[in-house]
């Protein structure tokens, strides 16, 4: 079993905010549209996607009555979860287009972090601790 996996619900965005994604962060990117599920809406929105990887994140464009995400007071974390340099990598590549709130930078104990806003408003903490 998996742990926690966001479902974000994009305003008509989410086959270009998950293939962002997949550029970030890398894995395969699955893309299933309104029309492949024979929903109500238009046919080349995506009802269903899924980014697996080294981040795994579901996504698909809100419905009419649904509200796309807006996220305040949280952000993403992904403290520790690779290698120093590619957690730096990510942060460059999520900043492209964004926000960095917090640059990616040496803390007073010793670890490393910073905050982004990606371009479609998801905020980030990336970090890591020295080796």
């Amino acid at each position: 079993m998996t742990g926690l996996t966001p479902y974000l619900l994009f305003p008509g965005t989410a086959a270009e905010a998950l293939g962002s994604y997949r550029d970030v962060f890398g894995g395969e990117l699955i893309l299933n549209t309104y029309a492949d599920f024979n929903r109500p809406g238009p046919a080349d929105a995506i009802a269903h996607g899924m980014l697996k990887g080294p981040v795994t994140l579901f996504g698909a464009d809100a419905d009419a009555d649904e509200d796309a995400v807006h996220i305040v007071g949280a952000f993403f974390s992904l403290l520790g979860t690779a290698e120093p340099a590619v957690l730096t990598g990510w942060f460059e590549r999520l900043s492209d287009g964004g926000r960095v709130v917090d640059a990616l930078q040496e803390r007073p104990w010793g670890a490393h972090d910073g905050t982004v806003v990606d371009r479609f408003g998801i905020r980030w903490l990336i970090g890591f601790e020295p080796h």
